[in-house]
């Protein structure tokens, strides 16, 4: 299951916490939605992460230019 975009993914999760909490669900269906949970909650984790060095390399490529202003 690939999903686009961060928010999606944020929103998916959102749907099987709040499926997990229906107290008519079977054993089985809990861990299906636990297992599918964990899946999404990683490729977020994933994309996070990218995000994170691309903010870090923009900071640096830009830090880097103004003290060569100086």
């Amino acid at each position: 299951m690939k999903v686009n975009s961060f928010e999606k993914k944020l929103e998916m999760i959102k749907e099987k916490i709040d499926a997990l909490m229906d107290p008519n669900l079977t054993l089985e269906e809990s861990i299906k939605l636990y297992k599918e949970g964990l899946k999404i909650i990683k490729e977020a984790q994933k994309e996070l992460e990218e995000a994170k060095l691309k903010v870090q390399t923009i900071t640096q490529e830009e830090l880097g230019e103004l003290s060569e202003r100086d």
